[in-house]
């Protein structure tokens, strides 16, 4: 463990990690968040579709990408939720 990280040198900002976990962000999006380049996560990119506009093999597919369990036994609703709160 790196002096003054409580979480380790995996965790670039330790502050900014345990403010998205009180605010009940998962460990993963939490690190995800405070370990990213502030100027790049910043800029705004290009446009995407909205999970609305995707069939549900696409969702399906980006579920998989990201790790969600469960996934072939959800809806297309279902899909949708468990993709934006992941």
């Amino acid at each position: 463990m790196v002096p003054g990280h409580k979480h380790g040198s995996q965790i670039k900002d330790d502050e900014q990690y345990e403010a998205l976990r009180r605010k009940g962000l998962s460990k993963e999006k939490a690190a995800r968040i405070a370990n990213s380049d502030r100027s790049q996560s910043a800029r705004k990119g290009g446009h995407a579709q909205r999970y609305e506009e995707w069939d549900k093999a696409q969702l399906y597919h980006q579920a998989r990408k990201v790790g969600i369990s469960g996934r072939s036994k959800m809806t297309k609703g279902e899909l949708i939720d468990a993709l934006r709160n992941h």
